[in-house]
């Protein structure tokens, strides 16, 4: 709740269900360290700070930092560049499209989104609206607007860098 997550929001951050993570907050259940740390990663944290008496902010963050989102659609790789982000009211995220591969439809929601094509092609969608936009372009808009990109190219996957702004 601290980090401003639902249980399906964990779940999928974790590749454990949504089922699992509330026996877990009614404590019907208890992890293992395996599954402890994983749920740590996703919350920005790890055994050695969760159990330790002062909270330290975390200034860099190491490849191996990442939490990859899980349940992604087919051909879209997502990764988490800050596991802990909803304690620093930005959401960064590195997407890699493959060719003809888009974000599902994301609703209506507060804040603001942004993304810098680092490479390839997309199409961003806003309420039926399609922005054609390639490497080196970037966008920005609240996210008051239904949305997503798509990769429409047939032969080249496409990244970039998406941060949800809170």
């Amino acid at each position: 709740m601290s980090r401003g997550l639902t249980q399906e929001e964990l779940a999928t951050r974790t590749d454990l269900t949504r089922g699992f993570i509330s026996q877990l907050e009614n404590d019907k259940t208890s992890p293992s360290i395996t599954t402890l740390e994983k749920i740590l990663m996703a919350l920005g944290t790890d055994l050695k700070h969760f159990f330790a008496d002062e909270d330290e902010m975390k200034v860099v963050y190491r490849r191996e930092d990442r939490v990859p989102v899980y349940d992604e659609p087919s051909g879209v790789k997502s990764v988490m560049l800050i596991p802990d982000a909803e304690s620093t009211g930005i959401d960064p995220i590195i997407v890699t499209l493959n060719p003809g591969a888009q974000t599902e439809e994301e609703d209506y929601h507060e804040g603001r989104e942004f993304g810098y094509v680092i490479s390839g092609k997309i199409e961003l969608w806003l309420d039926g609206t399609k922005y054609k936009l390639k490497e080196g372009d970037c966008f920005y808009y609240t996210a008051d607007k239904k949305h997503f990109i798509r990769n429409p190219d047939k032969k080249k996957k496409a990244m970039i860098l998406w941060i949800e702004i809170y």
